[in-house]
């Protein structure tokens, strides 16, 4: 079931480097190629950090304190646009 889960995680995390290819090669304009960029960056970061380095088991305070990081630096990256 944990082989499962992994290939799983890894075939979705592909998916969004594709997807983030493909949006970075569109005729968007760049601050919304830029967003939608740093959108799928985010998820990724999660599913790696959940996932792979088990923040999932971690104490609540490394869970708190990741996701208020990437929400302050996600939201002062897309303010500087």
């Amino acid at each position: 079931m944990k082989k499962y889960l992994f290939l799983k995680v890894w075939v979705v995390l592909i998916m969004l480097t594709i997807t983030t290819t493909l949006v970075s090669n569109s005729t968007l304009s760049k601050t919304r190629v830029a967003i939608l960029i740093l959108g799928l960056s985010v998820f990724k970061f999660f599913g790696v950090s959940f996932y792979f380095m088990e923040l999932k088991k971690a104490h609540i305070f490394w869970k708190i304190s990741i996701t208020i990081f990437v929400v302050f630096l996600t939201t002062i990256l897309v303010l500087m646009r």
